[in-house]
């Protein structure tokens, strides 16, 4: 008998799973809009929504599935949002941004140069979830980012929240 890995390959120790309205046209559009490879997917036995679908993100998997309210399974479209944030990391965040906002995305905050480091945006998606968009540029020491953070908030509000 061989011995099961307590982490699946493939996985990470903290995997999304989201909650959508319409995982079909999720799967879409997060294929559209940010590169994501389908891995699998179950159908519900209703036969009309998603149970279970696996996809990945760069080198991230990522779960979904349909609402379920009669199982307390809620989309933030129902809820009325999210205060949750995924937040991916890329080679180019400008490219990824457009071609998210391209697909049907919201734009939450515009790519710009952060005080952290980043080039940094948020979006949100059709279906509810908030995903930020990063580029790492620049290394900025403990102090150098607590100065800049201070200098950010007092310039300018918008750019401050993250």
């Amino acid at each position: 008998m061989s011995k099961v890995q307590p982490v699946p390959p493939g996985f990470n120790t903290i995997t999304p799973h989201l909650v959508v309205y319409d995982a079909k046209a999720a799967i879409e559009f997060y294929q559209r809009a940010f590169g994501a490879k389908l891995c699998g997917s179950m159908p519900a036995p209703d036969g009309k929504r998603v149970m279970h679908a696996s996809m990945t993100i760069g080198n991230s998997p990522l779960m979904l599935c349909d609402e379920f309210r009669e199982y307390g399974q809620t989309a933030p479209t129902t809820l009325g949002g999210t205060p949750i944030t995924i937040h991916l990391y890329v080679e180019d965040a400008d490219a990824l941004f457009e071609r998210a906002v391209l697909a049907g995305a919201s734009i939450l905050m515009p790519v710009s140069e952060m005080f952290w480091g980043d080039r940094y945006g948020k979006v949100r998606d059709p279906f509810g979830h908030q995903w930020s968009i990063a580029t790492h540029v620049r290394d900025v020491s403990p102090e150098e980012m607590v100065k800049n953070a201070g200098a950010c908030s007092s310039a300018n509000k918008e750019t401050a929240l993250f």
